[in-house]
């Protein structure tokens, strides 16, 4: 492998020849073998967007030339066209401010640039310190990042994900609207309600969650950019917060605006947590509603099986023609990762020190893992699952006839203890309820027959 030789404070170091990060990307690469979780994409696109918005306001501001400013904007273009996603290297386990990716992108982004004004015969040279990351700390530079990324991903990816199962969800409460099954409620027979006020609660769920999202979201749109290293903005121009967060806002067509207490946004990360407690709440809901859907769906001859979906694969590797609910189990897996990652983040979120949170980089990848997964996973449940969902009447009416529980039309008429006498008497002679209300002369077949209407039981009355 060739190599050339790059410089920082510390001295010299070797860096690939075919690499464009520079001493500092180097260094961490070597100091940080641990795992392979990666920078997350998003974060990088993130910085790209910021030092693109930083180099336009601090050129208008008369702080960097203006083709210094084009140079940093070409090569910020060419990072998010993915031509140089081979130039980030580094991994999340590094320095908890995240010092090290802001370089990173600092460094791709100098010699991106400069080759650049190379080929339009400039003369000048970009400098990752002092041009790319000009009016900047990594102390705000990367909690901007984070919330510009947590919002572009929660906006486009995971409430249009939410929006998809909440209408496949609408569809089949209004299909199903008439289909009278027994309720449940601790895994025991209930009253009566129909399938698709079942799946109502579904589709409300979804629209709740997607509230509690849209709400928190507004928080994340506030931008630490212009405290720089503790909070007081030293090194930026005055103007310098107000006007990256609206360039930003520009190239997003996101309505970012600039924190309004550096000093907070700088060691707090507390609309982070709220944020992600939106998305756990969405991950309870899925756990929700996945586990009744395999449940109703459950057999298909000894389970309750009073819903059919799709066969997607085979089940089983030993049992021939067994098919699993296995996009319910995706999904419940989601969660339970989601719900993990929610602990991480809060406890992270809980380590802010003096002026600054070093926790930053293991916040922004379980967020940004949970949103991805609880994207992907709503889709596919909804195309593989949700839209193939459909009622088995003769389960349903089998279950629904068979329920002890109809006796409770029976109280307004008999009261809550005649009531109690001919469930009880059904169960222990493994009779049909108006068998036993008749035994007992409590009523005759004409009354009971008139009182317990299944169909009537699913609305006040």
């Amino acid at each position: 492998m060739e190599f050339r030789i790059e410089k920082d404070t510390l001295g010299e170091i070797n860096v690939p020849a075919d690499k464009f990060w520079g001493a500092q990307t180097e260094r961490s690469k070597q100091n940080f073998p641990i795992g392979n979780e990666k920078m997350p994409k998003e974060i990088i696109e993130a910085f790209a967007i910021l030092k693109k918005s930083a180099a336009k306001v601090n050129s208008e501001l008369g702080l960097l030339d203006s083709k210094k400013a084009e140079a940093i904007a070409y090569a910020a273009d060419q990072l998010l066209a993915n031509k140089l996603n081979e130039h980030f290297p580094l991994v999340v386990w590094q320095t908890g401010s995240g010092t090290q990716s802001n370089m990173n992108v600092n460094e791709v982004l100098a010699f991106v640039g400069n080759k650049w004004l190379q080929q339009e015969g400039s003369d000048l040279v970009l400098h990752p310190n002092d041009d790319v990351n000009k009016s900047q700390s990594s102390n705000d530079t990367y909690p901007t990042a984070m919330h510009i990324a947590f919002v572009l991903k929660l906006e486009d990816a995971v409430l249009p994900a939410i929006l998809v199962l909440k209408n496949t969800l609408k569809q089949k409460s209004e299909a199903f609207q008439d289909v009278v099954k027994i309720g449940r409620t601790h895994l025991q027979d209930a009253t009566p309600l129909t399938l698709g006020q079942e799946i109502s609660g579904w589709h409300r769920m979804l629209e709740k969650s997607e509230l509690f999202i849209k709400e928190s979201v507004q928080h994340l749109k506030e931008l630490a950019l212009g405290g720089t290293a503790v909070g007081t903005g030293l090194n930026a121009h005055p103007e310098f917060s107000n006007r990256v967060a609206k360039t930003i806002s520009e190239f997003t067509g996101k309505n970012f605006i600039s924190a309004e207490n550096k000093f907070h946004s700088l060691t707090s990360y507390d609309e982070a947590v709220y944020a992600h407690g939106a998305l756990k709440a969405l991950a309870a809901d899925m756990m929700k509603i996945a586990n009744d859907v395999r449940w109703l769906a459950s057999g298909p001859r000894s389970g309750i099986g009073e819903i059919t979906i799709p066969a997607n694969e085979p089940g089983s590797s030993i049992m021939p023609g067994k098919v699993n609910p296995t996009q319910s189990e995706a999904v419940t897996m989601v969660a339970a990762q989601v719900m993990g990652n929610d602990a991480t983040i809060g406890f992270a979120a809980s380590q802010g020190n003096f002026e600054l949170n070093v926790f930053k980089p293991v916040i922004a990848y379980n967020f940004l893992q949970s949103s991805q997964l609880l994207a992907d996973s709503i889709r596919s449940f909804d195309e593989r699952c949700a839209q193939g969902i459909e009622p088995n009447s003769e389960q349903i009416d089998k279950n629904l006839h068979g329920s002890l529980m109809l006796v409770t039309a029976l109280n307004p008429h008999i009261g809550y203890e005649n009531a109690a006498k001919i469930a009880k008497k059904a169960f222990n002679d493994n009779s049909t309820l108006k068998e036993a209300a008749v035994k007992l002369e409590l009523l005759t077949e004409e009354e009971f027959d008139s009182y317990v209407k299944p169909e009537e039981m699913t609305y006040p009355k």
